[in-house]
């Protein structure tokens, strides 16, 4: 918003220098973008400032007087119009007659007819339009822009010897009706935008803009003057599905003072008479009546000293709610002084007591408040446990080398699609690229990659944990791993080997000793995968098995479709962290145990298995079998050739024991061995070599 220092100066004094007042303000919560000082005018300047979402009044003169008037404890000259006649014309017998047939979308819709001069406007209204930011179009145009810019209130003008009927009707549009804006654009409205409507069809998109039909030209004669009170969400529904954005809707939609068309048509009439542009004709034109019930909230003055750990003094918050325009009635009780503020129009973003505390923050100063923290009444809550166990698989990773990504959780249709072939859709996205649902988190870590991958880094670890959505589990968390490029960073004392399969498994072997969940591989296929470089990530459970997720290399063609290609292989991993850890500890407290005390006994078996048969599941039937004494199993040799009978490989596997409390004997590991081959035998008809 571009605030002309000089017309904030006609409605409050500003005893400081013009550097001083955006620096005041800058501490008030209004950030400053620019100071431009004014040719000619050295104690003149345009303040250019940021107005956040919730301050759609601060989007005025009046507005940012208001906050000026507080900040130096000045007295606020709000402009009273002085209309001759302001009188209530009857529809019944009107030159121009007004109905609304969406009160709910519309409760109040004033209009004034005046006969005008379309010419150009004065010097002094284009200077102040044009350093604004407006550009002058007309004198009957720039007045609507000016009292849009001083009272945050959008009007628009009529050519009155345009309108079929000579009569507005407030309504929604009938399906596929056509109407040609302003900017020269046919559009198409459907069935539940608002649109202002005479006998011949929609000649304006309320709260959006006018059609080009009854659009002020040089042979306008007499123009219908509207202001009006829209439901902003319904402005905003209309400007996104149209794609038209402009002063009026941005205001519109994030809330005008309901009580103020009538005062800003009344402006209007008076700044057009006062240049000489036009004479209005019959009194005003009335449908609806302004919002009168104005919302009340409670305050509480000790409250105030709890939420901000300093105490106001009560004159002080007096003064500051009642020159922001609150009400204030005394409401004591036994607590301390309390009172009913009645919030006025401009001010929906107030509702709650915590809001006007905020407002006594923000004028008192925040530079007052303590620096330390106010005492704890009670002990904090404990961390949810999930987050305990997010935080250790993400202290994990970090600590791996790999860095984390935070990305999107609506994404695009195409990069859900090989995931999820039914992602979950989302109602009414933003944009294409904000379709779905993730199903997998690993689609936004995929493009993070490629993002890295088109500025030049090669070598590139990074994980991402989110939230993921399906149809079979609803919302689950999990964690993602993408690793391209060197197995470890480029050293002289290296030989640069590349990154392989095997180094994303073992990623994800150090995510289940985290969750202590051991997570085994089951080999498959899935399209997201390069196939035979794919495996499940599976859980064991008491009721069966639980896949958990899956890792493998991403195949070439997805690699290429998200921005991956050339010659460097992509390897991946996902697991859902609440299927694989469902009842992981509340506490998560590390288990110490001390170094061993006696020697540990090794044995090396070679067996002969089936070709196909996991080793996964070789290990699983010796640690079935063996005894607690057995800590370490690990295949180091697999031997295939003519040897052996056809269709069959030799495995070989170092098996290690220990005991904590003594040295095993010969006899014990030799047993234990004994039962491990039986079972190899019973289960996979393995033979010893």
């Amino acid at each position: 918003m571009r605030i002309l220092v000089s017309w904030l100066r006609d409605y409050v004094d500003v005893p400081v220098t013009i550097d001083q007042l955006a620096n005041d303000l800058s501490m008030r919560g209004f950030e400053v973008a620019a100071v431009d000082s004014v040719e000619g005018r050295p104690d003149d300047a345009v303040i250019d400032f940021e107005i956040t979402a919730n301050r759609p009044d601060c989007l005025s003169v009046l507005g940012m007087a208001r906050e000026v008037a507080v900040r130096y404890g000045v007295p606020l000259r709000v402009p009273v119009p002085a209309v001759a006649e302001a009188r209530v014309a009857q529809n019944d017998g009107a030159a121009l007659r007004v109905s609304v047939e969406r009160a709910d979308l519309c409760p109040l819709y004033c209009a004034a007819m005046m006969d005008v001069t379309v010419g150009p406007s004065p010097t002094w209204l284009v200077e102040r339009l044009t350093l604004a930011g407006v550009r002058s179009i007309n004198n009957i145009v720039d007045v609507t822009n000016y009292v849009l810019l001083e009272l945050n209130q959008p009007l628009h003008a009529f050519d009155y010897d345009t309108i079929a009927g000579h009569q507005l009707t407030v309504r929604t549009a009938h399906a596929g009706e056509r109407l040609t804006t302003l900017d020269g654009v046919a559009r198409t409205l459907a069935d539940d935008m608002l649109v202002i409507a005479d006998d011949a069809g929609a000649q304006a998109v309320a709260g959006v803009m006018g059609g080009d039909a009854t659009e002020i030209g040089a042979t306008t004669k007499t123009i219908a003057l509207e202001s009006a009170y829209f439901e902003p969400a319904q402005v905003r529904r209309t400007r996104r599905r149209l794609q038209l954005s402009t002063e009026a809707s941005y205001r519109f939609e994030r809330g005008t003072d309901p009580s103020m068309p009538l005062r800003a048509l009344h402006r209007a009439v008076e700044v057009l008479t006062q240049i000489g542009a036009g004479r209005v004709r019959g009194g005003d034109v009335v449908a609806g009546t302004p919002a009168l019930a104005l919302r009340t909230v409670r305050l509480r003055w000790p409250r105030i000293a709890r939420v901000l750990g300093m105490e106001v003094p009560v004159a002080e918050v007096e003064s500051i709610l009642t020159s922001l325009g609150f009400g204030l009635a005394h409401d004591d009780d036994a607590n301390g002084p309390a009172w009913i503020a009645t919030i006025p129009g401009w001010r929906g973003d107030v509702t709650r007591e915590e809001d006007l505390i905020e407002e006594v923050a923000r004028c008192a100063g925040y530079d007052r408040l303590p620096v330390t923290f106010p005492p704890l009444a009670a002990p904090p809550a404990r961390t949810a446990p999930r987050l305990v166990r997010d935080a250790r698989v993400r202290d994990m990773l970090v600590g791996a080398g790999f860095a984390e990504a935070v990305t999107f959780t609506f994404i695009e249709r195409a990069a859900a699609a090989p995931f999820d072939a039914a992602p979950i859709a989302i109602a009414n996205p933003l944009s294409e690229l904000f379709a779905v649902l993730r199903p997998w988190v690993l689609p936004g870590v995929i493009d993070s990659l490629s993002h890295n991958r088109r500025r030049e880094h090669r070598d590139i670890r990074l994980f991402e944990l989110g939230t993921r959505f399906t149809d079979a589990h609803g919302e689950t968390h999990g964690v993602a791993v993408a690793w391209t490029g060197a197995a470890a960073p480029e050293h002289w004392s290296r030989s640069g080997r590349p990154v392989d399969v095997y180094d994303v498994i073992g990623v994800v072997a150090r995510i289940g000793d985290v969750l202590r969940t051991p997570l085994t591989l089951e080999p498959a296929d899935h399209a997201a995968f390069m196939p035979g470089r794919a495996a499940r990530v599976v859980r064991a459970d008491a009721g069966g098995r639980v896949d958990v997720g899956w890792v493998g290399q991403l195949a070439p063609a997805l690699a290429e479709a998200r921005g991956l290609p050339g010659a460097d292989p992509v390897f991946v991993a996902e697991v859902d962290l609440d299927l694989a850890a469902p009842d992981h500890a509340p506490d998560w407290q590390a288990v110490m145990a001390p170094l061993p005390r006696h020697p540990s006994v090794v044995r090396d078996l070679s067996i002969v298995v089936p070709a196909d048969l996991p080793a996964v599941r070789v290990r699983d039937t010796i640690h079935t079998a063996a005894p607690s004494t057995l800590v370490e199993v690990r295949e180091f040799d697999r031997y295939q050739g003519s040897s052996l009978p056809a269709g069959t490989v030799s495995l070989s596997l170092r098996l290690t024991f220990r005991a904590a409390e003594r040295t095993l004997t010969d006899v014990e590991v030799q047993s234990a061995v004994d039962g491990i081959l039986a079972a190899l035998a019973a289960g996979h008809g393995a033979t010893l070599r």
